[in-house]
């Protein structure tokens, strides 16, 4: 598990993943369904591990990071069925918090 993928590698080995069914992408809507369901379990593991509500004995054991990587999934599986390139939507993105909200927060010193 060492080994370091790009977003473009992670967005082609999903669409080929989902490429093998018929049934190919839900729609938009029922993925950003999904994304709230994933977001959900995701709070709820943060809560449990963090938060003041421990797991029931009877709960099913996962982890942050297998709850992340279900919301990674979704969100990638949304960007492929839009034709979103997710490093380049990152590449807006940082552009905006370095340009418009440079000053927002207060730096470490160097």
């Amino acid at each position: 598990m060492g080994e370091h993928k790009t977003m473009k590698e992670l967005q082609q080995e999903v669409d080929i993943y989902i490429g093998q069914f018929k049934e190919g992408y839900f729609s938009p809507l029922a993925m950003i369904a999904r994304l709230t369901e994933e977001l959900g379990e995701l709070a709820r593991e943060v809560n449990h591990y963090y938060g003041e509500k421990p797991k029931k004995d009877s709960e099913e054991a996962k982890s942050i990071e297998e709850e992340a990587g279900d919301l990674l999934f979704v969100l990638i599986c949304l960007a492929n069925s839009l034709n979103i390139d997710l490093e380049q939507a990152h590449d807006i993105v940082m552009k905006k918090f370095n340009t418009r909200d440079k000053d927002r927060w207060t730096r470490k010193e160097t």
